[in-house]
């Protein structure tokens, strides 16, 4: 089971089609719940109004609480225990939105005894409907059979796809070593026996994966054009992994590859739209949050003393520096020597507020106002200080294409790989925001988003 292209954004087939069938499922729940609550009083049955409107409000908060707390992720490596633990989650959050948007329109009420069955109805609903999915991603059948032209230095990466997260939706039936490789594939992995075609109708190939070290040498053109046209997909290693894992490779990026591959829209248009975006975001967190910053500011003060908030110079859209705002976390003599340093596990220059703060996010909050005054968007690749950006571009090649858009508050490698404060995690990080900078779309910010409600739900914050 492929993928489909979402406003330049790939989607899993199979997680669309879960998507789908939950919503299906979240709109029975409603119906099943009216019926438990009513199946004694018929008369009070057909009473219920607007049961339609009602069913997809709460199948649209509960599958947003449900993004929020990570259960479409697609990097998700939870045990079946965990699922039901962010299950019950999703529903409880979902619950106390739906019960705010009661009082605020009692039109839209289900009552609160339907509405407590209504959500058993959902969480006996979706325990099956993962249990049934769990089992769906075991099958040969839904994965397609991808054979990979190449066994050296290209393909090589993909013989590190080891996570189940990774490996959703296909399969590598093997690798097929070119003239001009330097073999880096396994043996056993490798195929041999046959041409690309003969191998391609004996295996029942349905993707091939071009990862040819010398493309002069070793690439059998005019078998791949009879594949292709014989309904084949063909790709370059370097689309498929940034297609199946959401990043763009370092170690096999080459100028051309972005030159000529699809993204980097621009335009006054999508500016607009997505400065709107950022606007309205803001202020509305700045309305929900504003509890939340004071009691923070609060506990600074309690803790340590002033001042609550401190400025850093960061680096921004085109290497434009600008001063960026957050709560203090760290001791006001954290860098008396003027030496800028990454923060480490367990640091001492940390507070115990700023250890609270800093694993769920709190300590971001104040660049909001970064965010309104235009010096940042809500979503993009996170600022860096100066003094780390020069030593990275000279470390690691096209770190300064994630300068073409604006920094965010959350970003897509935020949500992708875990906090890191070194260069080899500054190199990981860094084809994550390669992705974003050249895939970017309010769809994908929207995504990102929400997904960063689970990265500040579940702790997974600065160190």
């Amino acid at each position: 089971m492929g993928t489909i292209q979402l406003f330049n954004h790939p989607i899993k087939m199979v997680y669309l089609l879960l998507i789908v069938a939950e919503g299906a499922l979240l709109l029975a729940a409603v119906h099943l719940g009216v019926y438990l609550r009513f199946v004694h009083q018929p008369a009070a049955m057909t009473e219920f109004s607007a049961l339609g409107a009602k069913a997809a409000l709460f199948a649209g908060v509960v599958m947003l609480a449900m993004v929020s707390v990570g259960l479409y992720n697609r990097r998700l490596r939870d045990g079946m225990g965990r699922v039901l633990l962010r299950l019950g989650l999703a529903l409880l959050l979902g619950g106390i939105a739906l019960l705010v948007v009661f009082y605020c329109f009692p039109q839209l009420s289900l009552g609160g005894g339907v509405l407590a069955l209504v959500l058993l109805a959902a969480f006996a609903l979706l325990v099956l409907s993962r249990l049934l999915f769990r089992r769906l991603l075991e099958l040969p059948r839904l994965r397609r059979r991808v054979l990979v032209l190449g066994a050296g230095k290209r393909a090589h990466p993909l013989t590190m796809l080891r996570r189940r997260s990774d490996l959703i939706g296909f399969h590598i039936v093997g690798y097929l070593p070119t003239p001009g490789d330097q073999p880096m594939v396994p043996e056993e992995r490798q195929l041999h026996g046959g041409s690309l075609e003969e191998l391609v109708r004996r295996e029942r190939i349905e993707q091939i994966v071009v990862a040819v070290d010398d493309r002069r040498r070793g690439l059998p053109m005019e078998e791949l054009l009879r594949c292709r046209t014989n309904g084949i997909e063909v790709i370059d290693v370097l689309s498929f992994l940034e297609q199946e894992t959401g990043q763009i490779r370092l170690d096999l990026l080459y100028p051309g590859w972005l030159t000529f591959s699809r993204g980097f829209h621009r335009g006054w248009l999508r500016r607009a739209a997505k400065r709107t975006f950022d606007l309205v975001v803001s202020l509305a967190m700045l309305i929900l949050t504003s509890p939340i910053m004071a009691l923070t500011a609060l506990a600074i003060v309690v803790e340590s003393g002033w001042p609550v908030l401190y400025r850093q110079q960061r680096v921004g859209e085109g290497g434009r520096l600008f001063s960026v705002y957050k709560f203090r976390s760290m001791r006001p003599d954290a860098e008396k020597d003027g030496k800028a340093r990454w923060a480490q596990p367990n640091d001492p220059r940390v507070t115990r507020v700023g250890a609270f703060i800093r694993k769920y996010r709190i300590d971001e909050l104040p660049q909001i106002y970064n965010v309104l005054r235009g010096d940042m968007s809500f979503v993009g690749p996170r600022p860096e200080r100066p003094e780390f950006v020069q030593g990275l571009q000279r470390k690691l090649p096209y770190y300064v294409e994630r300068h073409r858009v604006k920094p965010g508050l959350t970003g897509w490698a935020q949500i992708c790989y875990p906090y890191g404060a070194s260069d080899d995690d500054a190199f990981e990080k860094l084809q994550y925001d390669l992705y974003y900078v050249k895939n970017h779309s309010l769809f994908l910010d929207l995504a990102i988003l929400l997904q960063t409600a689970e990265v500040v739900l579940w702790g997974r914050g600065a160190r």
